[in-house]
Order: C-alpha cells, then structure tokens, then sequence
C-alpha cells in the first residue's frame, strides 16, 4: 500500500493514504441497504476482537494524477436483486470518495462474495460462500 501524493505547493504537501480511501469506501458501502457486511479481514480481526473499516476493500491509484479504481468484496443479505443493490454500492461509494478526497474514482468493482441467510429461530447470519471463478 501506498500514499497517494495529492499536491504540493510552496506550503508543502499534501498526501493521502489509501487506507483512508479503503475506510471511507467500505464505510459507504456498508451504508446501502442490504449489504450485510464487508467481506475480508479474516482470524486476526476476530481473534483481537477489533473492526477493520477497510475489510474487503482494495484501491489502485491510476497513471493520471488524482484517480483511482476501487474493488470491493461485499456480504448481501438474501432476497434482495444484487445488480440493483451492487449499482448503488458503486455509486454510493464513488459519490463519498470523491467528494472527500477530491480524487477522480474511475472503476468501482463489486464482488458479491456470500449471501446471508437469517435462520427464523434465533436470527443467526449463517454465510453461503458463492463459488468463486478463476479470473
């Protein structure tokens, strides 16, 4: 991972770290409704007990100055139409991307990795991993 250098100026320079773009990312996907949860992470984030607000989220900054390209892994709850819901991720998260940072948000990429399923008894997340494709 790297900072992005936003501008320099006689005062000095401005940088931005991509995690800071992996929070505010994933944060706005969480916010649509019927993503469950970021996918990613992993044992460690369970294990210490902490959230990782950038889980399932990776940015790769463009050759042009102040782009970037977004590929995020989302959890969906079961039920709803997943292109509907994967549209507004995409333009959710590019709508809150570049109006914090400024920067010019080419491609957000939505990989549905599960969907979640509620049992009627206890209201339990089990997860169905979606069979992944090689690319």
């Amino acid at each position: 991972m790297q900072d992005m250098e936003y501008q320099s100026n006689d005062l000095g320079k401005i940088q931005i770290a991509d995690e800071v773009i992996q929070v505010i990312a994933g944060l706005a996907a969480s916010e649509v409704e019927g993503v469950v949860e970021m996918s990613g992470g992993g044992f460690t984030d369970n294990l210490l007990g902490r959230k990782n607000l950038s889980k399932g989220v990776k940015v790769s900054f463009g050759d042009e100055d102040k782009t970037c390209i977004i590929d995020l892994s989302v959890v969906l709850d079961f039920g709803i139409n997943i292109p509907d819901v994967s549209m507004q991720i995409q333009e959710h998260v590019k709508q809150a991307v570049e109006s914090m940072t400024g920067l010019d948000v080419v491609q957000v990429n939505v990989h549905v990795s599960a969907i979640a399923l509620y049992t009627d008894k206890q209201k339990e997340t089990v997860e169905v991993a979606v069979e992944k494709r090689p690319r």
